[in-house]
């Protein structure tokens, strides 16, 4: 099996990365948290040469093998598991006898190969160094947005939700009289105003627009709303801890906002934004919403308590203003 060379979690040590060059793990590894560089990792210096005298000052011992022994195969990197394939167990997993058969410096499987048996519950990732948000503070968060929303819509959408409510109010007045009376007869029903189908279009464009308007921009400088900044959370992609940008904040509104525009087709906006806002609770392990997926975002618990820069000890080799 063939795997792309790469920066992968070590089979060996799941809490680091690992280069793999196509071949073999190469390079140094590195917490599995941290964003690894764009290539591979610089070569590592040559170990010195300390068997020759460890060697010289034992003449009646045997000088250890250091290269392949005459009539058999020269070393090379590891071309394969010693037996079984993919989805067997590999040599040195846990449960498993025998060490590791590949080249000096590889430990575990390639990718692809099963990693080791984990004891117990994985731990929960933490993108770029931070804890994964819960579902109740990105709750939180979205409720005080659309309480935010909601208030805008007050003010811009106010007169168009007046006059749609009297245009469809003789209708609703008699649906309920007759409701009351007992009387399930359609017969005689006051129409809607001839303007209400327009004036539902047009609450729904504005209350799409504005809720763009807020949200869209806040995310992509920051990748906080004002609900989000008061509860602690941040959405940051999930290659590199950076501003979203104006193109990724918009896929991920717009997976959420635009299906505001069909919630006069029966409530069928409403329902795909239910199914979105429960999503998380069904994704692992980035616990991540349909719009997070399709901007391929994470949202982060940012850490409360900032340290406290008049108790906090200072460098007593490099004090304030002593930096030429």
């Amino acid at each position: 099996m063939s795997v792309q060379p790469g920066w992968y979690v070590d089979p060996a040590d799941p809490e680091t990365r690992r280069y793999w060059d196509g071949e073999g793990w190469i390079g140094a590894p590195i917490p599995v948290d941290a964003t690894p560089p764009d290539g591979p990792p610089p070569p590592e210096p040559a170990p010195a040469a300390a068997a020759a005298p460890a060697a010289a000052s034992h003449p009646g011992q045997p000088a250890p093998v250091t290269g392949a022994q005459p009539g058999g195969p020269a070393p090379g990197p590891w071309s394969g598991p010693p037996a079984g394939g993919p989805g067997q167990p590999w040599p040195g997993q846990p449960g498993q006898p025998g060490p590791w058969a590949g080249p000096p410096g590889q430990q575990g499987p390639p990718p692809g190969w099963p990693y080791p048996g984990w004891p117990g519950r994985p731990p929960a990732p933490r993108p770029h160094g931070l804890p994964l948000a819960s579902y109740g503070a990105r709750l939180v968060a979205r409720l005080i947005d659309l309480g935010v929303v909601f208030l805008l819509n007050v003010v811009v959408n106010g007169w168009f939700v007046w006059r749609y409510v009297e245009e469809i109010s003789p209708y609703l007045r008699e649906s309920v009289r007759r409701s009351l009376a007992g009387d399930t007869s359609t017969e005689g029903l006051p129409q809607p105003g001839e303007q209400a189908a327009g004036l539902q279009i047009a609450i729904l464009l504005i209350a799409t627009a504005l809720w763009f308007a807020y949200e869209v921009p806040s995310m992509a400088a920051r990748g906080q709303t004002f609900g989000k900044r008061l509860v602690g959370v941040r959405a940051v992609p999930v290659e590199a801890d950076q501003p979203l940008g104006f193109g990724r904040a918009t896929r991920r509104w717009s997976t959420l906002g635009l299906p505001t525009l069909l919630w006069y087709c029966c409530g069928l906006g409403l329902l795909l934004q239910f199914v979105d806002a429960v999503s998380p609770l069904f994704d692992q392990p980035l616990r991540q919403a349909l719009h997070d997926k399709r901007a391929q975002t994470v949202v982060v618990q940012l850490p409360r308590t900032r340290p406290d820069t008049r108790t906090a000890p200072r460098d007593r080799a490099n004090p304030p203003g002593d930096t030429p």
